[in-house]
This record gives structure tokens, C-alpha cells and sequence, in this order.
């Protein structure tokens, strides 16, 4: 089981629309903790020599050295490019249906691909695209997205990214948070793997509200320091030759060409890597009476959160519904990825299946499912949710696994 904001308006046909937004303008902060690994000199751009050759030291930060970033030190200048091959673009269209509740039975989408040919685009909008994988091959290649963070949940599969910060060992119920312009690769250790990924156009930290004022999360959040992993480092790969990298821009896919491996890094330093955490570390918040779903949150970024929805005790209130009230999403719109379990105000869904309740329609717990729940004393359910707060693009690739009867499953 598991500081400059520039925008570009999407359009139903447009590659790859983006709004870039700073950390000032959230306020957020991307990691709890400093890491340090492998060799590395004492004061930053100095001379370091490892084995009695001079190394190359690169700034991966954000925004023109005054945010987030990580040194690290090359064997080789690591803009040593070698070839420059095709820019493929990437495109999409938006759905013709008309505005309506929707219910996506992602698992029947055939394997396809690898982790980036094979993502099937299900909605988007100028600050997040969200996309399902279940991949058909390995790719062969180094990967880097320019302009987007990446968040990879892991609903089925086990394997290992590995990136210029060194490897992450993932397996079910893992979230894998890429920051942008992150070199890696996965390498898939099943055969059958299914990713949902949501591309962020900013920074995806945890919620400002579990950290203080340096950054630690705080004792009333639902995980702690001790839940997240971080790369292990590995030895640096001095290796000549060809080494194929992809690069996703806002227009598509760039192909280039090393002259020598990407991962020649002999240690490195900052708050700027790839981490994971995993759904089942996310502590619940319970009460009295039914919580929304803010309780739940888990990420933060520019336009939208991400919740988890996992196994908890229900409200104590003699009185209590432990069902959620209808509401009504004014200026947020909301997608939500089921992972696995008994999902307790909702029937018809089931592994995998995304339900998308877009703002101007009410929505809540189906016939049944709000008088059901009187008494009940547990949930057992694991769910992702992304609410965005710009209305969100429904993708026409989605019409493919969509039920259309969907919109009805509220009547009696």
C-alpha cells in the first residue's frame, strides 16, 4: 500500500502556461534543516581539491542568490555540453464538456511511457498541473524541470530516485518533493508503478502555520523532522562519454547532451535537495465536531495546498456528523486523488479514481453517506487533495477515463 512574478495567461491550446511567485510573497520557507555531505571546503568559493585535482562549485538557489540554495562541487565544470538535440513541444487541450462535477478512473489508463513521456495531464491552471503515470519502460535519460517544482506521490511501485544530491529509496505512500531545476532520474524496482504527480510553478514547503520563526515545524503539526528522509549521498561518477539529460521548459522538452556523467559530485551543502514523506507519518487532527479540511494540509504552494486524508478517529460530540457539511468551493477548486481504503462520503470510487468539484457547484457526501455516518466511531481511508485557488483547467486527455454519470450520483 501503500522579486518578480511573472505570469503568463493559460489558454485551452497553450503549451505551458506558468506564474512565478516568490517565497517573500508566501512567506514560506522550504526546509526544516541544513544538510551537509561528502567532501566540501571550509568557506564557500575557495579552493577545494579532492584527490589533488581542483573541483568546480555551482549555486543551485532561487531567486538571483537571495533564497533557498545549496553549493555543490563538481569534478567537471558542469556546464560542459556536448551536443544540443531537438525541442519537442508539449501540448494539451481543455475539455469541451460543460462545467460539471468530475470522477476520473485513473487506473484505466494503460501503462504508457516512462515517468515523463507517460504522465497523462488531468487538470491545470496557471500555477499547477496534475498528472497520473503508470510507466511501460525506464527512461534512459537525466531529467531537470526548469521552471516547476515536482511533487511525486507514489501510490503503487518501489525504486530509487537518484539526483546530484544522491539517492532517495521510494516505495508506497511516499511524497517525493523535487525542488525546480533538480537533476534526476527514477528508476522503477516493480513492475507495476502508478505516480500521481502535481507540477508547481513555486516553492512546495510545509504549511507556514506548523513552523516557527526559524523554521522548525512545531510540536502541534501533524509530522516532524524525524518523518522526512533526505538523499544519501554516494560517490561521486567520473565517467566521459555521451550522457542524454531532458529539460522541461515552458515550451516542452529539451534534449542535450553531456560530455561527462551529471552526478560527478564529490559533497555538497544547503536547504535545497530532494526529500520524501510518506502519507502514513501524517498525524491527524481530530475534534469535538467535524474539522475541515485546512486540518489536513500537508504542502503549501503559490495558489494551492495539498491535504492528506488518512485513518482517524471521528468526532466525540454526542451529537456529532462525522460526515463532511455540503459546501460550496467560491474561489477554490477542489481535486481529490484516492489512494486507498473506505472512503466515508463517497461511494462508486476506488483505487486511484480523481474526483474534481469545481467552484460554482455545491458538493458534499452522497445519499446516505451523511445520515450513515451518525455513530461512527473510525475512518479507514488514505486520500491526496489538491484545492486550488484559481479555477482549475479540466484536460481533454481526462475525457478518456471520465464517468459521466458522475454528476448525478447525489440523487436518491
Amino acid at each position: 500500500m501503500l522579486r518578480n512574478k511573472v505570469s503568463i495567461r493559460l489558454q485551452p491550446h497553450h503549451v505551458y502556461g506558468f506564474s512565478v511567485r516568490s517565497s517573500v510573497e508566501n512567506k514560506e520557507k522550504n526546509m526544516p534543516y541544513y544538510v551537509k555531505h561528502g567532501s566540501i571546503p571550509s568557506k564557500r568559493h575557495t579552493q577545494h581539491y579532492v584527490n589533488g585535482k581542483l573541483t568546480y562549485e555551482e549555486l543551485f538557489g532561487r531567486e538571483g542568490f537571495a533564497d533557498v540554495s545549496s553549493n555543490v562541487y563538481h569534478i567537471h565544470p558542469p556546464t560542459k555540453v556536448k551536443a544540443m538535440g531537438a525541442l519537442k513541444e508539449i501540448r494539451w487541450e481543455e475539455t469541451k464538456e460543460v462545467h460539471r462535477h468530475r470522477h476520473l478512473e485513473t487506473f484505466k489508463f494503460p501503462q504508457k511511457g516512462n515517468w515523463v513521456s507517460g504522465r497523462r495531464v488531468l487538470a491545470y491552471n496557471k500555477d499547477v498541473i496534475m498528472s497520473t503515470v503508470r510507466p511501460s519502460e525506464q527512461g534512459d535519460f537525466f531529467y531537470r524541470n526548469a521552471h516547476a517544482y515536482e511533487l511525486i506521490f507514489v501510490h503503487q511501485g518501489s525504486g530509487v530516485l537518484e539526483s546530484q544530491f544522491g539517492n532517495l529509496k521510494f516505495g508506497a505512500g511516499d511524497y517525493i518533493v523535487i525542488p525546480g531545476g533538480t537533476l534526476y532520474r527514477l528508476i522503477h524496482e516493480t513492475n507495476e508503478t502508478r505516480y500521481l504527480i502535481i507540477e508547481a510553478f513555486g516553492e512546495i514547503t510545509p504549511p507556514k502555520h506548523y513552523l516557527n520563526k526559524h523554521g522548525q515545524l512545531l510540536e502541534h503539526a501533524p509530522f516532524c523532522e524525524r518523518d522526512i528522509r533526505v538523499p544519501e549521498f554516494t560517490d561521486a561518477i567520473d565517467q566521459q562519454g555521451d550522457f542524454n539529460i531532458l529539460v522541461r521548459t515552458f515550451r516542452g522538452l529539451q534534449e542535450y547532451t553531456m560530455a561527462h556523467h551529471p552526478f560527478d559530485i564529490v559533497g555538497w551543502d544547503g536547504y535545497y535537495y530532494p526529500w520524501i514523506f510518506n502519507i502514513k507519518d501524517f498525524m491527524p487532527l481530530t475534534g469535538k465536531v467535524h474539522m475541515p479540511p485546512p486540518i489536513h494540509q500537508t504542502f503549501a504552494g503559490p495558489g494551492f495546498v495539498i491535504c492528506s486524508f488518512c485513518p482517524r478517529l471521528f468526532d466525540y460530540h454526542e451529537k456529532a456528523i462525522p460526515a463532511p457539511y455540503a459546501h460550496s468551493n467560491v474561489d477554490s477548486d477542489e481535486i481529490l486523488y484516492y489512494v486507498e481504503g473506505d472512503f466515508m462520503s463517497r461511494k462508486g470510487v476506488s483505487d486511484g479514481s480523481v474526483t474534481i468539484h469545481p467552484s460554482g457547484l455545491p458538493h458534499g457526501p452522497q445519499p446516505g453517506k451523511y445520515e450513515g455516518s451518525i455513530g461512527a466511531k473510525e475512518t479507514f481511508e488514505y486520500a491526496v487533495m489538491l484545492d486550488t485557488f484559481g479555477p482549475i483547467h479540466v484536460a481533454a486527455e481526462a475525457d478518456d477515463v471520465d464517468d459521466a454519470n458522475y454528476p448525478f450520483s447525489w440523487n436518491e
